[in-house]
């Protein structure tokens, strides 16, 4: 999300509550009276184990969605995102949706395309409907199911704009200053070609997690720093508006919000550049050549890896501080081929440079290749695309209107 987010196998533990009504006259309540510009930056982030993408996470439920007492087993909710802008490529493929496919077997998720987003810096307006269209169809032809899954529009689900504002009064700009995207990307296009977009989008993407009472987020390295924030907004946002202060004007009280917590994979979540392999594979890189892109076909995925930057060592090996590009470049054979890392290992330990470049470029173009097909059929089929995103925006609309009204009662509106 965000920027491009991201996961499977997870070991949660339902513990109780992590903010309840006792909480807004403690801990919290000093913290975010005292020092309501802080925002903690070092918090622990659970790892990931197994094969393939794997996680091993402990969660907690901010509020339980059903009585203890409850028999019925209820699933934990999942959110994720990726941009319209640009091709998707094998970055965002491996560190996000070919982890949803796995999470949907077990979690009650929502993927959508984060078309507010693209537009915090200049786009093609004649391209944006276009590619959010071609977003969504490669969701479903990497194997999104939509009777597990919830696939949508982010613009067609009003309710994310509308919180946004309303937590964007709760955000100290202190924090959005802090965020080191917005830092890079503002000194980069200068402070006349940036909008106030660029500098918010943190609170539209917390706005996205915490209308839908997430309690799973997977995202990328890069993104760790605004799940951060949203946690802290979510946290400030129970404190000034939940607990005894909601009740008296006729709500539950407790938690406004779940607190989220982030699915970072070790392997997969940062697809490095296939001409750099100390820089993340990006949409935004002039140069077409440092991606493989989803839908590329196979004499120009042929081309791309066999000009590829390598190194002058022989052999292959994960894990070397000295050759990043082979780590990345075998790393994404593990995830293609769906080997464990030993196997991968032991398969190319003794190979030369053109021997494993014409294996990952065939594992490659026979991994991608069903996906390319069912990315036509899909394209070629609006009506059907068309009820996917309409059936997908009422389900999700249903949980974030929800949302939405418990937060206009907290923060005092009149009853509409």
């Amino acid at each position: 999300m965000g920027r491009a987010v991201l996961s499977q196998f997870l070991t949660l533990s339902n513990s109780t509550p992590r903010l309840s009504s006792s909480l807004f006259c403690g801990r919290l309540g000093s913290k975010y009276l005292k020092r309501p510009g802080s925002i903690r930056h070092n918090r622990t982030i659970n790892g990931y184990n197994g094969a393939g993408f794997r996680c091993c996470c402990s969660v907690s439920l901010s509020q339980p969605a059903v009585p203890e007492t409850s028999s019925i087993p209820v699933r934990k909710r999942i959110v994720s995102g990726v941009q319209p802008t640009g091709a998707i490529h094998l970055g965002n493929y491996l560190g996000a949706i070919k982890t949803w496919i796995e999470l949907q077997n077990s979690y009650d998720t929502l993927f959508f395309i984060v078309d507010l987003h693209a537009i915090t810096l200049p786009y093609d307006t004649q391209q944006l409907s276009k590619a959010t269209r071609n977003t969504a169809a490669i969701y479903l032809a990497c194997g999104v199911d939509t009777s597990k899954a919830s696939v949508f529009v982010q613009s067609h689900v009003r309710a994310h704009v509308e919180l946004m504002w309303l937590l964007s009064s709760a955000t100290p700009i202190g924090w959005l200053n802090r965020m080191i995207q917005f830092k890079e990307k503002s000194r980069k296009a200068g402070d006349e070609n940036v909008g106030v977009a660029l500098l918010t989008y943190p609170v539209l993407m917390a706005s996205d997690i915490l209308l839908y009472q997430s309690d799973l987020v997977p995202v990328g390295e890069d993104q760790k720093q605004h799940l951060e924030l949203t946690r802290e907004l979510a946290e400030r946002v129970n404190y000034l508006y939940g607990g005894r202060k909601w009740k008296k004007l006729g709500g539950r009280g407790g938690a406004i919000f779940k607190v989220p917590e982030p699915l970072i994979p070790p392997a997969g979540a940062r697809v490095m550049s296939l001409t750099d392999g100390l820089s993340k594979m990006s949409k935004s890189a002039p140069s077409d050549q440092s991606r493989i892109n989803l839908l590329d076909p196979k004499d120009v995925i042929a081309n791309k890896i066999k000009r590829c930057k390598t190194d002058s060592f022989s052999g292959m090996e994960f894990d070397s501080p000295e050759r990043p590009e082979c780590n990345n470049l075998l790393s994404i054979y593990q995830l293609i081929s769906g080997k464990t890392k030993e196997e991968a290992a032991q398969e190319c330990q003794d190979m030369n440079w053109g021997t494993f470049k014409t294996l990952l470029t065939d594992a490659l173009v026979d991994h991608l290749h069903p996906i390319q097909v069912r990315h036509e059929e899909i394209i070629s089929d609006p009506a059907y695309l068309d009820g996917v995103l309409g059936e997908g925006a009422t389900k999700a609309a249903a949980i974030a209107d929800a949302t939405l009204s418990n937060v206009y009662q907290a923060m005092g509106f009149l009853y509409r």
